[in-house]
């Protein structure tokens, strides 16, 4: 399933980005997704942000998975230019613990004469607005829990001699890996109206099934044969909540939305849905299925112009097939008027 959201003020985002970056940013904080991190990282980002030093924070550790958690903050450390830590909402002491990364990152800055500016992105509702509040005190920044909240961009004195500037949250045009699409849409980051519900829990419920059964026994007492097909399990979940109709019938569409919303607060453990190595894998197969979709198109393009200049060839060859003998019949006039 191709899941695209692009909002108009998005785009928007993406220019405030790259007016800021022209005005001067020592250190670009990315906020991510600690249950999807690659998922969650814009593409975009590294090109908006010119290279420049990087703080990657793996946000909502509290609802990820330890063990894969500490595999990300490894992927990322071993970046050139780049630090990472894993946070939660309300964890005491975070403005400080970010300005010292910073100040790690751009060690020349951080002075009254040289005020450390530091920029900060994420996609929609990764938590970016609730950790702004959380930094200065007070209820600086617009939350919910629908995506795209923030709309303007703020600054904000972090630390002495360090300067954050919040921006809203932006998604880029195309999500070129499916699961990429489909772990933004399970984990709250797209709007409703971009994906069906159904499609994304059920692959969720494949991917659960493959590495946290527990948590589906735990949460609703499932333990699924495996020649059951992850519709049927859906269903036996939906039966289980109550999520039945009139003459018996499943309410499938119910049994998504419970399945998500569980997901998304954290009543199914602590579970992340992807490793370095798997998103490197569904890369690598989506960079493949591109390419082979381009290999595609332009075979057809060649074969059009071959089609077109085959066509001229066919015209060219009739032109001179009826050329000789209207030589002929002016020779016989010709001799006729003798």
């Amino acid at each position: 399933m191709a899941i695209q959201w692009f909002p108009g003020h998005m785009h928007k985002t993406r220019g405030a980005i790259r007016e800021r970056m022209k005005s001067g940013i020592d250190v670009v904080i990315e906020m991510l997704d600690a249950r999807v991190p690659a998922s969650s990282a814009n593409p975009l980002l590294a090109q908006l942000t010119q290279g420049r030093p990087a703080l990657k924070l793996l946000n909502k550790q509290d609802l990820a998975d330890p063990g894969r958690t500490d595999e990300w903050l490894a992927f990322y450390r071993a970046q050139p230019h780049t630090r990472a830590i894993a946070i939660h909402q309300g964890q005491p002491g975070l403005a400080k613990t970010l300005a010292a990364e910073c100040r790690a990152l751009a060690p020349n800055r951080g002075g009254l004469d040289k005020p450390l500016r530091v920029l900060i992105c994420g996609i929609p509702n990764v938590g970016k607005s609730t950790l702004i509040n959380t930094l200065v005190g007070k209820r600086a920044a617009a939350t919910g829990d629908e995506p795209g909240i923030t709309k303007i961009e703020q600054k904000i004195l972090l630390d002495k001699g360090v300067y954050l500037f919040d921006t809203p949250g932006m998604l880029w045009p195309k999500i070129r890996v499916p699961e990429a699409g489909i772990n933004l849409a399970a984990s709250g980051a797209i709007g409703r109206n971009a994906f069906e519900e159904e499609v994304v829990a059920l692959d969720l419920m494949g991917y659960l099934r493959r590495h946290y059964p527990l948590s589906l026994k735990k949460r609703y007492q499932l333990e699924p044969e495996a020649s059951m097909l992850d519709g049927e399990v859906l269903a036996a979940l939906g039966k289980r909540r109550g999520a039945v109709l009139s003459g018996g019938r499943i309410n499938t569409q119910k049994a998504a939305e419970i399945l998500l919303y569980d997901l998304r607060q954290g009543q199914l453990g602590r579970i992340t849905l992807e490793t370095p190595e798997e998103f490197d894998e569904w890369t690598a197969v989506a960079e493949a299925a591109e390419a082979a979709k381009e290999a595609e198109k332009e075979a057809r393009r060649v074969e059009a112009k071959r089609g077109t200049r085959d066509a001229r060839v066919r015209e060219a060859d009739h032109d001179e097939d009826e050329d000789p003998d209207g030589a002929d019949d002016d020779d016989d006039d010709d001799d006729d008027a003798k």
